[in-house]
């Protein structure tokens, strides 16, 4: 199933959205060259989050006090 910005896995909830639109991005390429669903997230959420280190981005969102 192709996820949007709208519809995502639970999982990518706490990232920032450039982080988690990213994560998406891959997921989504990765079901396209036939990996598994259980396997393009976890792989998606390490690539967006290797991405947005590079460029020294916020990964996930602060938790409220």
């Amino acid at each position: 199933m192709p996820w949007t910005r709208a519809n995502y896995p639970v999982s990518l909830k706490n990232f920032m959205a450039p982080v988690r639109n990213k994560a998406i991005e891959i997921a989504n390429a990765l079901l396209n060259e036939g990996v598994p669903e259980e396997r393009a997230i976890p792989i998606a959420t390490a690539r967006a989050e290797e991405w947005a280190t590079n460029r020294n981005m916020k990964i996930r969102k602060t938790k409220a006090a």
